[in-house]
């Protein structure tokens, strides 16, 4: 039980932020005609954070800290990575009475795949964090901890598409939808430059 909740915990911790791979899917939960259609989304992302998840238990955190200039190089394309992706999104996010666009299937897996394997922000969470923190587990317990963890994953993945599909049948006006997106593009460019603070310290 202690694993779990550690797990748990952890999990919400890294994923709740407003990044740019939950921005996406409850804009495509906001703007599918109905639930389902954001399934590519979902689960797309689902299968990177798993894999993301496992490759970090499995120990490929060991990397980072047996070469750190790898994290180094990781924390600059990140934070470059984060001003692009912020830049796109306060671009994209249309003004309150204009709908966002709806993708197809195809479309959402391309873009979901890159903003969860491609993006280095990501990859230090999952496997630095995640991967670091399950160090200190053997065995079964180990095995506990990337479940739970990927389970959280999941769970949360599928609650932000219903809960943009809740708000895009209620809020007619647009405006949760661009008040998100703005506030989620400073958020963005808010870690990029912590991101860039990283690289300057010794």
């Amino acid at each position: 039980m202690e694993v779990i909740i550690h797990a748990v915990v952890l999990a919400f911790g890294l994923i709740l932020p407003l990044g740019v791979q939950n921005v996406f899917i409850f804009n495509q939960g906001l703007s599918q005609r109905k639930f389902l259609h954001a399934m590519p989304a979902v689960i797309t992302a689902g299968i990177s954070d798993t894999l993301l998840i496992g490759a970090a238990v499995g120990g490929m955190s060991l990397i980072l800290i047996q070469w750190p200039m790898i994290t180094t190089g990781l924390y600059g394309a990140g934070s470059v990575f984060l001003l692009y992706m912020a830049w796109g999104l306060w671009k994209s996010s249309a003004a309150p009475d204009e709908a966002p666009i709806a993708m197809s299937a195809g479309r959402q897996i391309a873009y979901a795949a890159s903003v969860s394997l491609l993006n280095p922000h990501a990859l230090l969470d999952t496997v630095a964090v995640i991967g670091t923190s399950s160090l200190q587990y053997e065995g079964v317990a180990r095995f506990y901890f990337a479940i739970t963890t990927t389970a959280v994953s999941w769970v949360w993945f599928v609650g932000l598409a219903g809960a943009g599909r809740l708000v895009g049948s209620r809020d007619h006006t647009g405006r949760v939808r661009y008040v998100l997106g703005r506030v989620s593009a400073l958020i963005m460019v808010g870690l990029a430059l912590w991101m860039f603070m990283k690289l300057l310290q010794p």
